[in-house]
């Protein structure tokens, strides 16, 4: 294999000779240019006579290659470079898969049984689109070689029947019962295209027949070889289309690559989820024809049960947007033709080319009105606030999978009101440190650049194309576990690429005066009350013993047991914490942005419900020590209310030294109505003692029912007396059968519980 890792010395000399020669070529036409009409036809890979910006790209990395090597590249080697999609047809994320199961499908059941997927493969092998197992390289020297797992049946492990399928309580095993031993080496071969391997999967003594399973994600598949821990897709309704795992449909069964400690999705889920939906996530187990495939970060679907579980619909339009090696994904305007979008958004639901035609106009908004004017034009069509906080917590938490990186691998949502969303889609790459970047000087460690900024730009007639010569990432585009500078880490800047017009969600609503106050406003906030060990820490520690003993018998595991434990360490005491473990990063990060010069003008504020004005004021009475201790918006399993419903309810807590009566007093979730439900006479609550109020607006039931319930998508429970506000909390979306609520004192933060109703308060770890 031609492609060796380059040395610092022998990439500074590549570096300088490639700068040199295309700064030499600024003025010269593409057309002209020998080069161009010698390898027309080897990178044309669309047939369409012309170079596109993806194969301009890819021409000019394995030039650079061929011209410092002295050899030719085979088109196998081509392939080898990975970033880019060498292969016939549409290039995008919209391009159509390999359809192979209708044509194959001999007695028309809607799947391919064990002979009729032998003859796709075949079909498949003659189609040079498909890529297999074995034309990539792990990514890291520390890749662990994989053995055979442990022998594990269902009798063997602990059920969680009454657990909900993202309970970071339990580590839940999977079993996995293919039809065959082979069933890597074919779902490898058919990854890209549209068959699914049918598969008996178990879970807690339950059989669910016929669920589809694939291959998932791009790196964490060719980066990956055979034998290795991928990731994997489950669709559960893949035959039975009723069929669900714990109410879902789609199970996201992610390999950690590049993660030593399996928790970046988890902490960026927990701690985005007091701000913003996000998906959920936890770690389960994976047995695959009786043989253990080792742990895995089981992760929210962004399908219709994500819209359910936060907006209450399934309607509305959602797209992905998936890593791209141009960085083009950012909602850039590109002129009107749908095409254009198609290449750059990945569209998750049925086609609508009206819901296309929006998300041109919100590209057109955001990138061509004035400043002075943007929010008066797109707060209409764009969750401004929710972008805000999205994009506060992505580069908080230095995800180098999100939108400041590489404007790619986020989620979008169109709601019914004709209103964008934005949220997190690829977590894995978040809370890591610095790496070296490959082929880069030790002074260039852990800085962030504007790449945007340091582009060459070659130009053809009325064509400018854009080129990655100078950004220290020629060689790893797309390849985001490398350590190139834009991997950022605790001294990541909050406020780089401000001018990046690839990123509009930065340059252009950063540009607006009070949405960088928010912004800065919510960086500060996210800081000091999210980015801290208070919180955090005991999410490490709890999954480091839940994990432990598995990850020391994990065989498929792609980074060693020593990386998992010193990743995961504890922090040796309130200040010291182990260089390279997530406390560090956490102590660090949190540090630099509390200290940065313009984060530290901010005050915090509760960012868990967008400010609103109250028209009401806040009393100050002593003799009344009541306040709201939990309260809990999304009951699916927890506790009954007398009519036998899971309901929602709320807990009030008298932390005074005397019983106080609560006659006449009010609760309200609407800050313009004080007194929504009025509590009745003769309602009192003992020195220390709960009252529990259930929040349905079941007239006719035993006990306290106000006439009011509470949204799981976020809102304020408010508690009054005579005009006055008692207390009040104000909350984001919810999550199934978590609480919230405050520990240490009737003003502290409010916190993610396990739901202890009529009882003192737990964290939820």
């Amino acid at each position: 294999m031609i492609i060796k890792r380059f040395n610092t010395l022998v990439f500074s000399i590549l570096f300088l000779f490639i700068s040199i020669t295309i700064d030499a070529q600024k003025t010269s036409s593409l057309e002209n240019h020998d080069l161009e009409r010698q390898n027309l036809e080897r990178f044309d890979t669309d047939g369409d006579t012309q170079l596109s910006q993806e194969e301009i790209d890819l021409m000019f990395e394995v030039i650079t290659i061929e011209v410092f090597t002295g050899q030719t590249l085979s088109q196998e080697e081509l392939r080898d470079i990975g970033h880019t999609h060498v292969r016939r047809g549409r290039i995008g994320p919209n391009r159509p898969q390999q359809k192979l199961t209708r044509k194959f499908d001999a007695d028309k059941n809607g799947f391919l049984d064990s002979t009729e997927r032998q003859a796709a493969l075949k079909e498949v092998q003659q189609d040079d689109r498909v890529r297999g197992p074995k034309r990539r390289r792990p990514r890291r020297e520390n890749f662990q070689s994989s053995t055979p797992g442990l022998k594990v049946s269902p009798e063997d492990v602990k059920g969680y029947p009454t657990s909900s399928l993202y309970d970071p309580a339990v580590l839940r095993t999977i079993f996995i019962e293919f039809d065959t031993e082979n069933w890597e080496n074919e779902m490898a071969k058919l990854k890209n295209t549209d068959v699914e391997m049918p598969a008996t999967v178990i879970v807690d003594g339950r059989k669910y027949p016929m669920v589809g399973i694939k291959f998932r994600g791009q790196s964490s598949f060719g980066h990956v070889p055979a034998q290795s821990k991928r990731s994997l897709n489950l669709s559960m309704d893949f035959i039975h289309h009723d069929q669900r795992l714990y109410g879902y449909k789609t199970v996201n069964l992610l390999n950690c690559n590049g993660d030593a400690s399996f928790l970046s999705s988890i902490l960026y889920s927990h701690l985005a989820a007091d701000y913003l939906p996000v998906p959920k996530a936890n770690m389960v187990k994976v047995v695959i024809n009786n043989e253990s495939w080792g742990l895995y970060c089981n992760v929210q679907q962004y399908n219709k049960d994500f819209l359910k579980d936060f907006y209450g619909t399934t309607s509305g339009t959602r797209w992905k947007v998936p890593g791209s090696p141009e960085a083009d994904g950012g909602l850039r305007y590109i002129g009107e033709e749908i095409g254009k979008y198609r290449q750059r958004f990945e569209i998750k639901s049925k086609e609508n080319e009206d819901a296309w035609k929006a998300l041109i106009n919100l590209c057109k908004v955001l990138n061509q009105t004035p400043a002075d004017e943007l929010p008066g034009s797109i707060e209409s069509i764009l969750n401004v606030d929710g972008v805000l906080r999205f994009l506060a917590i992505d580069i908080a938490v230095a995800n180098s999978d999100g939108y400041w990186a590489r404007a790619s691998d986020y989620s979008i949502y169109l709601d019914d009101f004709g209103v964008f969303h934005i949220f997190p889609h690829d977590m894995n790459e978040a809370f890591r440190h610095s790496r070296r970047p490959r082929g880069r000087s030790p002074n260039n460690i852990g800085q962030t650049v504007d790449e945007n900024s340091n582009k060459q730009r070659i130009i053809e007639g009325k064509r400018t194309i854009d080129t990655d010569l100078l950004s220290g990432n020629f060689f790893e585009r797309d390849r985001p576990s490398r350590g190139r500078p834009r991997h950022g880490g605790p001294t990541l800047d909050p406020l780089l690429g401000l001018d990046n017009e690839r990123m509009p969600l930065r340059s252009k609503l950063l540009s607006v005066p009070e949405y960088r106050a928010d912004y800065l406003r919510y960086l500060r906030t996210i800081a000091e009350v999210s980015m801290d060990r208070e919180n955090l820490a005991p999410v490490i520690e709890h999954y480091r013993n839940l994990m432990i003993n598995e990850v020391k018998i994990d065989t498929k595991k792609l980074l060693s047991y020593d990386d998992f434990i010193q990743a995961t360490s504890e922090p040796e005491d309130d200040r010291t914490s182990q260089t390279g473990s997530l406390n560090h990063f956490i102590d660090t990060r949190r540090e630099f942005l509390l200290n940065h010069k313009e984060v530290k003008n901010f005050d915090v504020i509760d960012m868990r419900q967008k400010i609103v004005t109250k028209k009401f004021t806040r009393i100050n009475n002593p003799q009344i020590t009541v306040s709201i201790s939990e309260f809990l918006a999304s009951n699916n399993l927890i506790n009954r209310n007398s009519s036998g419903q899971f309901a929602d309810w709320i807990e009030l807590f008298n932390y005074g030294s005397k019983d106080i009566d609560l006659s006449g007093m009010c609760l309200t979730n609407d800050p313009d109505k004080m007194c929504k439900w009025q509590i009745p006479s003769r309602t009192s609550i003992r020195s220390g003692g709960y009252l529990l109020i259930w929040a349905d607006k079941n007239k006719n039931g035993e006990g306290l029912h106000t006439n009011f319930k509470l949204s799981k998508n976020g809102g304020s429970i408010i508690l009054t007396s005579d005009n006055y506000v008692v207390d009040e909390i104000s909350f984001g979306p919810q999550q199934p059968d978590v609480s919230s609520g405050r520990i240490s004192s009737p003003e502290g933060q409010i916190k993610k519980l396990r739901p202890t109703p009529n009882a003192p308060n737990q964290l939820r770890y």
